[in-house]
């Protein structure tokens, strides 16, 4: 009997809902208590002095480039192999964006490609970890030293890599910035969601950054709601143009338990991994997917196989024959040099021969914690009998 397995639904318990349900009776369901907690539960968990909870990792990005008065004539580095959210926070700034190509064989940005990218006019990278791998953030500090440019901004789209290792240390204080996302289908989620985790509060000499990214987040507004609502305490301030970004008591109340389960989840996600890579290995033409070695593990958050000898056309033949079985599968991602909004801005795909090898054959495998691990074995054999059929 054929079985229907969806591509990534939330691991959701009881706790979440009776978590949620205690919000919504306590009065009080936008930014409050909850999600000063949630930030402090994160910040311990990724071993920095502090998280900044947002209601997208796009906005956690904007706010960075927003602080910081990143635009106009300024220069930011970044991979075209990512999603859009990257790259669209770069053009909202006004600015656009410099990509360079990730290296042969990897999702990950070329290191000696930032280095020759580097102008007087750089003043950001973003450089981003795909599906839960994080680039390595050292190699990437040594090149801006090489370059005599210490001075810009490295901020780390780890979106994808919440719990991710990187030698011997959670993802999120390594770079200057780390920007995670918590949306539905990520390995932690508050349903929509992200944060900002860094350790320097007196960055680039500001004098109260977490304070700065709070009221920016916050139209710029001196209190907060919770606050402006205390009896004869009305009266705030407008101290910049902000953005409104801040994350819901609601939200942070699903982020603290998903927290507090997520060890647990991240196991069962590195179960289906090695059983996807026990079936798929023995197979020559399958490009398994980067796990750990002696400086990084990944946090298991996608499982993005490449099929070895296949095209775009033979891959999107064997999703087809994946979904009329009803496996759900995807592709993380399509380059952004491929899509209307950046061709239409000049960008070419055959100016970045990796990214388009490492799309052309790539199919995501489910991958999430509540796929029992009989479904995985399922899942791969029917993938190998795809495959094979399509060669």
């Amino acid at each position: 009997m054929e079985k229907k397995i969806p591509f990534s639904p939330p691991d959701i318990t009881q706790e979440e809902i009776d978590a949620v349900v205690e919000v919504l009776k306590s009065g009080w369901i936008t930014t409050g208590p909850k999600t000063y907690e949630f930030e402090k539960n994160m910040a311990d968990y990724c071993q920095t002095n502090h998280a900044v909870a947002l209601n997208s990792a796009t906005a956690g990005l904007e706010l960075i480039l927003k602080v910081f008065d990143i635009g106009g004539n300024d220069e930011i580095i970044t991979t075209p192999y990512t999603y859009t959210a990257t790259s669209n926070v770069i053009l909202h700034r006004g600015i656009k964006p410099k990509f360079v190509d990730v290296k042969r064989d990897s999702f990950l940005i070329d290191e000696q490609g930032v280095y020759d990218a580097i102008t007087e006019n750089t003043k950001a990278i973003i450089s981003v970890d795909i599906a839960g791998v994080p680039v390595d953030y050292d190699k990437l500090r040594q090149v801006l030293k090489a370059k005599k440019r210490e001075d810009i901004i490295l901020i780390s789209d780890s979106a994808h890599s919440f719990g991710a290792e990187y030698k011997g240390k959670k993802v999120g204080g390594q770079m200057d910035f780390h920007v995670f996302s918590f949306h539905a289908v990520k390995n932690l989620t508050t349903a929509e969601g992200g944060a900002i985790t860094y350790n320097n509060n007196n960055f680039k000499g500001k004098e109260d950054l977490y304070k700065e990214f709070k009221y920016t987040a916050l139209q710029g507004q001196t209190k907060d709601a919770l606050s402006k609502m205390k009896a004869g305490a009305w009266k705030y301030d407008i101290l910049t143009d902000g953005l409104k970004c801040n994350m819901t008591d609601i939200m942070a109340a699903i982020g603290i338990v998903q927290l507090r389960r997520f060890d647990e989840m991240l196991s069962k996600r590195r179960q289906i991994v090695n059983i996807y890579n026990d079936i798929l290995s023995k197979k020559e033409w399958a490009i398994i997917p980067f796990a750990k070695d002696s400086i990084k593990e990944t946090c298991y958050h996608l499982y993005p196989l490449r099929i070895r000898g296949f095209d775009e056309e033979k891959r999107n033949q064997v999703i087809q024959m994946m979904a009329d079985m009803d496996i759900a599968t995807n592709v993380h991602f399509i380059p952004l040099p491929m899509l209307t909004l950046y061709r239409n801005l000049g960008y070419k795909i055959e100016d970045y021969p990796n990214a388009y090898d490492q799309y052309k054959n790539e199919i995501s495998l489910p991958l999430y914690s509540i796929l029992t691990l009989e479904d995985a074995q399922y899942v791969a054999e029917k993938l190998v009998e795809c495959v094979e059929k399509t060669m």
